[in-house]
């Protein structure tokens, strides 16, 4: 399946497969976020916000795999953009959440229904079974190599 020829690394099947799926969502996120007027970066952490309701800068930045200071630097982008706000933690005073604001909660809305109308247009020759085993698949090789707990409910925008 791993192929070198020179300098060139290639993959084939499965693998090549997934690596192009990886491009095509990241080429959509980028589409969406340029779209909406933000990052790709700020456009992750308002979905992982949005899939959460809230979370501390510190779980955000856990989820992104990016650090606490860079989390600050982008919510502080969107605080200012008035699509999160920050909210005082009830028990702790050192700590707070970060929560979308109704003009980013709608953007999220309209963004998921986008997504899942593109994916409709891509998938629309499938059938409701080959679409159901291709989303256990997906699930649990994700889930397998570590990037996500299977999810409880629909898994939302992979942002």
């Amino acid at each position: 399946m791993y192929e070198k020829f020179g300098a060139a690394h290639t993959l084939n099947g499965f693998p090549a497969a997934t690596l192009i799926l990886m491009r095509a969502l990241d080429s959509n996120r980028h589409r969406i976020a340029i779209q909406a007027g933000i990052t790709g970066s700020e456009l992750r952490a308002m979905a992982r916000v949005a899939e959460a309701g809230s979370l501390t800068p510190k779980q955000l930045a856990e989820s992104m795999e990016m650090t606490t200071g860079a989390v600050t630097a982008i919510s502080t982008r969107l605080v200012k953009a008035k699509l999160m706000h920050r909210v005082d933690h009830p028990s702790d005073r050192r700590s707070l959440f970060l929560e979308l604001t109704p003009a980013a909660n709608q953007l999220m809305e309209e963004l998921y229904l986008e997504f899942e109308v593109s994916l409709g247009v891509a998938t629309k020759d499938m059938s409701e079974e080959h679409l159901r085993i291709c989303a256990e698949l997906i699930v649990s090789v994700a889930a397998e190599l570590g990037s996500i707990q299977p999810p409880s409910a629909e898994p939302g925008l992979v942002a």
